[in-house]
């Protein structure tokens, strides 16, 4: 090929390169899959934007397929992956992308003081700032003394048809059950399950879909997030936290913590880590404590949310659980819920 010739090929080349289509070629943008609620996570993007003046595509999900929808877009564009970072509202989605080799490894020195149970071993995922499954309580009618206080009260017949959960197939709540399923066992999961349909408790879309049902006096009580039923409380609706299970011998209470990851092969990942660098900080965690979504900090030292029903890290009794293991059985749990729990 002559050097004329193979100027015109390479510089025909240049507006694909230029366009960022190839790791690191654009500095100034990064492409970001957020299933955090847009309401919460957009200030921060555009905080981000205005100090480092790189541009984020962002991409948001929907309530009714929270996390699932974004998840399968990156698995389905592994090929040729259009996303940089993904930061997910929940953990166990983002750990299965690591599973299935999705994700690249990225050890952000803004996450030095988050504990290490909430980080992978291996840098592929970072959590933080964490929701609690909590039960969100009508107060004008259920009496204090009277307040649910455990899953199990989910089959009590005292309460038959006058609570609810999210159709456990997307975001927190799949993973919660899921998570159930795995430490309760074949038996006692199933006699949890068979005992839900009996009491008749309602599914619902989404854990807003709870929270709401509840704060308009619809239900007693049901299973929503902590950003949700801060959302309600801060509405002026009567409605109470209880953390459930407890007790010495109870399970304790889920959380679920925030995370992000590096898409491997995604177009920018220099930009990609600057925007991992900011949301994993300390700054960032305690803005989202602060903010309506009363979100937990995974450090001790950062302020936590000023809602006192919001209990911090080391105030509760937390359930264990291993991310790595809901992950695997994630996607076999949503179809047997789909049809479990159908209405």
């Amino acid at each position: 090929m002559s050097r004329i010739r193979s100027l015109l090929v390479a510089a025909a080349f240049l507006p694909f390169a230029a366009c960022g289509d190839g790791p690191g070629k654009d500095s100034k943008t990064v492409s970001l899959y957020c299933a955090l609620d847009q309401e919460h996570s957009e200030t921060l993007v555009q905080l981000f934007e205005k100090e480092t003046s790189i541009d984020v595509k962002t991409r948001f999900d929907t309530e009714a397929s929270k996390t699932v929808g974004l998840v399968s877009s990156i698995l389905d564009e592994a090929q040729r992956p259009r996303c940089d970072v993904f930061w997910n509202n929940e953990l166990a989605h983002t750990v299965r992308l690591g599973q299935k080799g999705m994700l690249e490894p990225y050890v952000s020195p803004a996450a030095a003081a988050i504990p290490d149970r909430y980080k992978d071993k291996d840098g592929k995922w970072t959590g933080f700032a964490a929701r609690a499954r909590v039960l969100i309580v009508n107060t004008e009618l259920v009496a204090p003394e009277e307040y649910p206080k455990s899953v199990w009260d989910l089959i009590d017949p005292k309460w038959k048809g006058k609570c609810a959960i999210a159709k456990p197939v997307t975001g927190t709540t799949l993973t919660h059950f899921t998570t159930l399923a795995l430490k309760l066992g074949v038996e006692s999961f199933a006699r949890l399950t068979d005992g839900m349909k009996a009491n008749d408790v309602v599914i619902l879309a989404s854990n807003g879909a709870t929270m709401k049902e509840v704060a308009s006096g619809k239900l007693h009580w049901a299973f929503t997030d902590t950003d949700d039923f801060h959302v309600a409380l801060k509405k002026g609706h009567k409605v109470a936290c209880v953390f459930p299970d407890q007790g010495e011998n109870e399970l304790g209470t889920m959380l679920i913590p925030n995370s992000v990851a590096l898409i491997r092969g995604g177009p920018n990942p220099e930009a990609g880590k600057k925007l991992i660098d900011f949301i994993v900080s300390e700054r960032v965690e305690a803005m989202l404590a602060s903010a309506k979504s009363a979100q937990i900090p995974l450090r001790s030292e950062v302020q936590g949310p000023s809602e006192k029903q919001i209990l911090k890290i080391g105030q509760f009794k937390e359930m264990p659980w291993d991310p790595a293991q809901t992950a695997q059985a994630l996607a076999s749990m949503s179809k047997r819920f789909e049809s479990l729990f159908d209405r």
